[in-house]
């Protein structure tokens, strides 16, 4: 029986999926524009050596332009890979060679380094399908990135990226989400 914070969600996230799909091309041009600007000045700001992003698939907020911008900078970047037991494996993802997790989001392909790699980055930064003004993230239901951090010793400062109209007031939430440090989205950097 799902509970109402869970029904909550899944209609948010319908409702989510549906508006990134409607996107035209020219106002996702222009959000991978101030993603970009906005990542490499948070990275910048916080003088970030070593970081895990994941790599965005079709809907998601365009990370592509700005993961070069790191590559460029000699910045390390770990990307997640699923696991079967709902663990992140990560990767530096040698190669620049991609493929489909079972979900079908694109995950790089590399070296497996484990749950615990994490741990090394001054930054993560996270998918959301939105975040409240508390600081909340709503994940897209399968637990990954909220078992990660919840399992971190020491957790570096985590930042989700939403498109602006995924920054909301407030988002259903249940014991186990996890709250990010702060938001970034195509026209702002939010600090929480």
């Amino acid at each position: 029986m799902s509970s109402e914070p869970e029904l909550q969600k899944r209609a948010l996230r319908a409702e989510l999926r549906e508006r990134r799909r409607n996107l035209s091309s020219l106002e996702r041009e222009k959000a991978t524009a101030g993603f970009t600007e906005n990542l490499e000045s948070l990275v910048t700001e916080l003088s970030a050596r070593s970081i895990s992003c994941y790599l965005s698939g079709t809907n998601e907020p365009n990370v592509r332009p700005f993961l070069e911008w790191a590559e460029r900078s000699g910045i390390r970047v770990l990307f997640p890979i699923t696991r079967d037991d709902g663990l992140l494996d990560w990767t530096v993802g040698e190669g620049r060679s991609e493929t489909s997790s079972v979900y079908g989001v694109p995950e790089a392909v590399g070296e497996l380094l484990g749950p615990i790699a994490i741990n090394d980055v001054d930054l993560i930064l996270v998918p959301a399908a939105a975040i409240d003004a508390s600081g909340m993230r709503l994940g897209w239901g399968r637990g990954y990135f909220d078992k990660t951090l919840g399992s971190m010793e020491r957790c570096p400062p985590v930042y989700a990226i939403v498109f602006d109209g995924e920054f909301l007031d407030e988002v259903p939430r249940e014991i186990h989400d996890q709250p990010v440090n702060g938001v970034v989205t195509p026209t702002r950097i939010i600090d929480f």
